[in-house]
């Protein structure tokens, strides 16, 4: 199981530009950050929200980073509480880690070491809180549709997908026809799953049927399985997929495909609910439930004659309409980190993030091939990484020409940011002050972002406290 609701951090530090500094490090890294400027502060913030770590300087005027950790014990005793020393108070900080503080770090902070200690430190933390999840879960809970968990590239907060959430929630529990529309690559399988997942139906089993890789001859006997001898080759009695799915959840991709006469007979199974093989007689009742799923426009074959109509409304009692990625660009740098997390953990390979350029230009990109395209192209990043933080370098060439040919060399897709008839949606340089463009980039990704400021602080490279003040400062 992984989170995916910001990693937050408290920091209690009476040097305000220093707590800053530390807030700004680890906000591009996507944590989201609590400053407080006393140890009585951070005392208070403990006792009153949860976060996933404490970073607190040992020396404070008025109460102690000792003092914040005897109290972060009893009030929060699975929070992992990292000490900020000086070089003469080294050993206090060991004799502090006695007492149960999970790590210490020496001024001057090195980022890099911060960063490497605070990811084990939440990583712990979150391991803790989810053991302790599972083990109060109740069946309720688990019947409960659950859009941060479980289903691998279906994620987002964008309101599009919010929006697919929402309907998930409604209607996995019942048994209606769902189908599911949209671009390849945008996860129409992994809404199928999730149906069935998060219903009833979830010990029966999930088949799923490419319609489109099947040919006419084929997908019948796969479909509805056939006898011995029903045609050359039949050697012996073979269940159908319905039958298959008897108790469970039949998935049919790519049902736009699917010819005319088979088309006939699966409107029959649905009506009668009851499926006979090929070359038999005896029909066989059958329980499923039916999600389809496309990419083509029924409506338009409807009136073209090439998909059935009554099958159509068969299948059209909750219609759910997956938008491409290029539509949900906020949801980018979220699926960013979820598949660097997935392949890391897969290949067992050392990457611990990426850099704000990557990131950006991965944000950036159109992705006609959608979630599955990103997926792809981060687990190549992954695996042939030359470091431990993915750069612009180790972005797939297609991806970075697809981009440089957009823009003419400069990033597209900047929105706010370009001028009206410039091709390619690129900038004019000539003339503008480094201000001028700032404000303009910063309009164009809260655009881009629609409006979330933390998303649009990680593309830019920036903490989210500086990109608040810019935007004070430009009145955005």
């Amino acid at each position: 199981m992984s989170d995916d609701s910001p990693r937050r951090v408290l920091i209690v530090d009476d040097d305000e530009g220093h707590g800053e500094a530390l807030g700004d490090g680890l906000e591009i890294d996507g944590y989201e950050c609590t400053i407080v400027g006393s140890g009585t502060a951070g005392i208070e913030a403990i006792g009153s929200q949860q976060f996933d770590a404490v970073l607190t300087d040992l020396v404070m005027h008025d109460r102690s980073g000792l003092e914040v950790l005897r109290e972060a014990k009893q009030l929060a005793p699975d929070t992992p509480v990292l000490l900020i020393t000086g070089h003469a108070t080294v050993e206090t900080a060991v004799d502090a880690m006695r007492e149960g503080a999970e790590d210490y770090l020496s001024k001057p902070v090195k980022l890099t070491e911060l960063r490497a200690k605070l990811a084990r430190a939440v990583e712990k933390s979150r391991l803790r809180r989810d053991n302790e999840s599972l083990r109060t879960e109740n069946v309720e809970l688990r019947r409960q549709f659950d859009k941060s968990f479980g289903f691998e590239g279906l994620r987002g907060h964008s309101k599009e997908m919010t929006r697919v959430f929402e309907m998930l929630a409604r209607v996995a529990p019942t048994n209606a026809t769902v189908l599911v529309l949209g671009e390849s690559g945008t996860g129409k399988e992994l809404i199928a799953r999730a149906i069935h997942t998060n219903s009833e139906r979830r010990s029966g089993n999930f088949v799923a049927v490419n319609c489109a890789a099947l040919t006419e001859g084929l997908i019948e006997s796969e479909l509805f399985g056939h006898v011995k001898g029903a045609f050359t080759g039949a050697v012996g009695d073979k269940e159908g997929r319905i039958a298959y799915a008897n108790g469970g959840t039949l998935f049919l991709d790519e049902i736009g495909d699917m010819p005319l006469s088979t088309q006939a007979k699966l409107l029959r199974v649905l009506e009668a609910r009851e499926v006979v093989q090929v070359g038999g007689n005896e029909p066989k009742k059958v329980d499923i439930r039916l999600v389809a799923a496309t990419n083509r426009h029924l409506r338009d074959m409807v009136a073209e004659k090439t998909f059935r109509e009554d099958l159509y409304h068969r299948l059209q009692v909750v219609e759910i309409s997956l938008p491409p990625l290029r539509e949900r660009t906020g949801d980018v740098p979220l699926l960013i980190d979820h598949f660097i997390a997935e392949f890391r953990d897969h290949h067992g390979r050392d990457v611990t993030g990426i850099s704000p350029e990557a990131r950006a230009l991965l944000s950036r990109y159109r992705w006609p091939g959608n979630v599955r395209e990103l997926r792809n192209a981060i687990e190549n990043m992954v695996l042939l990484a030359a470091g431990s933080v993915l750069a612009v370098d180790d972005v797939p060439e297609s991806i970075r020409r697809a981009e440089a040919g957009a823009s003419g060399g400069v990033p597209a897709d900047t929105g706010a940011a370009t001028e009206a008839g410039t091709p390619g949606g690129g900038y004019h340089l000539a003339g503008r002050s480094l201000e001028e463009m700032e404000r303009a980039l910063i309009e164009a990704n809260l655009k881009l972002m629609e409006g979330n400021r933390k998303r649009a602080a990680e593309v830019l490279g920036m903490g989210e406290r500086t990109l608040y003040r810019k935007i004070k400062e430009y009145g955005l």
